[in-house]
């Protein structure tokens, strides 16, 4: 039974669910096949809950166009990006976790890709603390937006500031002095809670170490992912 939100959409030839989820394109074909018999296409709506702490786990999410973002709300009300919100509305695939345990517990290659992707996690969770204390909130913000743009492939995003500064774990005034400087530099646009990359190189010489940290991580963590060694 899905959850409230959740629209199930019958899914395509299982051939091609792989090219749209890094974890799922990096299993060899044997055990993709396996896994994708029990896999669900389903739309996320932007804000829906995936997980709560201290909730029983009822299914795995393998996002290819949505983003779902590690979000902890402390009990004053700030939050930061930290350690399941859908932050970016689009298309995912369910599994039930009963299902993923059992390949899981098979010790092959979706343990080791499992793996590999907690490790490129942490240290995201990690670089990401060292940014917000070290980084301007300017740098912060091209960070975010470039991970967001290498997740969503596509130069426009559909947020609020309000969003990004719960994301960033800052006040809103501060993402909109930073989005006005960048939107003053040319390198995005901002528009009633669109945001567009006009200039990434811009952004990219902008931004602090941290961004190319955690993406050279993550490559190299999936790309040998699936092989055993």
């Amino acid at each position: 039974m899905s959850s409230p939100g959740l629209q199930v959409v019958r899914p395509p030839l299982p051939a091609l669910l792989a090219q749209q989820n890094r974890l799922l394109q990096a299993l060899p074909a044997g055990d993709y096949q396996r896994l994708s018999a029990h896999l669900q296409s389903i739309e996320l709506p932007l804000g829906e809950v995936l997980y709560e702490p201290g909730e029983r786990m009822r299914f795995a999410y393998f996002p290819t166009t949505a983003i779902a973002s590690l979000h902890y709300v402390m009990e004053n009300g700030a939050s930061a990006e930290s350690a399941g919100v859908v932050l970016t509305a689009g298309h995912a695939w369910r599994i039930e976790s009963r299902w993923l345990r059992e390949e899981f517990d098979r010790a092959g290659a979706l343990q080791q890709v499992l793996l590999r992707y907690t490790q490129a996690l942490l240290t995201q969770i990690m670089q990401t603390a060292a940014c917000n204390r070290h980084h301007s909130i300017d740098q912060q913000l091209c960070r975010w937006l470039l991970l967001t743009l290498d997740r969503v492939g596509d130069r426009e995003l559909v947020m609020t500031q309000d969003l990004v500064a719960s994301m960033l774990g800052v006040r809103r005034e501060g993402i909109t002095e930073a989005a006005g400087k960048l939107q003053a530099a040319g390198f995005i646009r901002y528009r009633r809670g669109h945001i567009t990359v006009l200039d990434r190189p811009g952004l990219e010489g902008l931004v602090c170490e941290c961004y190319q940290v955690v993406r050279l991580e993550l490559a190299r963590l999936l790309s040998g992912a699936g092989h055993h060694a």
